[in-house]
């Protein structure tokens, strides 16, 4: 399934179910929330996206605690799940999705590499959270994410 494919296939799902997503974002930069709004009618089940690029941010906005932050880092399991359970709990969002990660081409460490990237899916069945590596640059490590996120949370709706 392309992104277009993905995305039509969850606004069903989301509308049959009369919910609404949120999305919570760091290294993808309001992508999947700009992938979701290209379809035409998306306010029925798009409620908002979170752009969290700053720890400040994911705090302020999320209600991610600082210190889960500064003992994980950002693009962590911990954060990641803080994030997408955040999203929920400040929107009117039945389900969300987070992303955390290093895009690169600066920022990646030995533990963190440039394409690693922390997933969090929240639905009313709880929170999941994955870790994956992708290869590329800037670009194709964030467009790979945007795919996957969506996907991820297709996949995990009841």
């Amino acid at each position: 399934m392309d992104l277009t494919d993905v995305v039509t296939e969850l606004a069903t799902r989301l509308r049959e179910r009369g919910w609404q997503m949120a999305s919570a974002e760091s290294c993808t930069g309001g992508l999947i929330a700009a992938a979701c709004t290209e379809l035409s009618g998306s306010s029925d089940w798009f409620d908002r996206g979170f752009v969290t690029y700053s720890n400040a941010a994911k705090t302020d906005s999320l209600g991610v605690p600082a210190a889960l932050i500064d003992a994980h880092g950002a693009v962590s399991e911990p954060v990641a799940r803080a994030m997408a359970s955040g999203a929920v709990a400040h929107s009117a969002a039945r389900c969300a999705l987070a992303v955390t990660g290093v895009a690169g081409p600066t920022g990646g460490s030995a533990d963190k590499p440039v394409g690693t990237v922390w997933f969090g899916w929240s639905t009313p069945a709880g929170v999941a959270t994955e870790h994956r590596r992708f290869d590329g640059d800037r670009a194709a490590v964030r467009t790979q994410a945007v795919r996957h996120a969506l996907a991820g949370l297709l996949q995990r709706l009841p």
